[in-house]
């Protein structure tokens, strides 16, 4: 099953500079409890904006760089080669950025979305999910407090 997931603004806005446009503790919990012990997917400039590695997560990285490497990742040049290398009777996260997220939404089976309720400047967005495409399975709101800035959802899509 191949499972994107992110956390983006009303406007889809994603990440400005290589960089989250919030802090949300219980999204980062929520991102570790579901990737932890699987294969996460994501674009080279995504895990470039990691201080190191996730631990207990497999890396697959996806670059047009030819000789690039990271210790302890696998590294591939497309999507394609990333969802064969992963076992087949896992979920897969791709965890981004905005290219990597287009590029795999029609492929994807789950969409497990933090829905950050305000609209921000960015330079990277996720892709509009189409509703007549995708079912709304989950929903848990979370207002705004002394440790996170701005009210979110969680929010469950499975393809129709």
């Amino acid at each position: 099953m191949i499972t994107l997931i992110a956390a983006a603004a009303e406007n889809n806005a994603l990440g400005k500079n290589n960089d989250l446009l919030w802090h949300l503790p219980n999204d980062f919990k929520r991102f570790k409890q579901l990737t932890s012990h699987h294969y996460i997917i994501m674009g080279r400039k995504t895990f470039e904006s990691f201080p190191k590695p996730l631990p207990n997560r497999t890396h697959v990285i996806i670059t047009r760089q030819k000789n690039y490497q990271h210790e302890g990742c696998i590294v591939v040049s497309s999507l394609k080669e990333a969802i064969t290398i992963a076992p087949k009777d896992e979920t897969v996260y791709v965890i981004g950025g905005g290219e990597i997220y287009q590029q795999s939404i029609a492929i994807a089976d789950c969409i497990e979305l933090t829905r950050v309720h305000t609209t921000l400047e960015a330079d990277t967005f996720f892709p509009e999910i189409d509703l007549t495409e995708w079912k709304l399975t989950f929903e848990e709101f979370h207002p705004k407090d002394e440790k996170h800035q701005y009210s979110f959802t969680f929010q469950t899509f499975h393809k129709k």
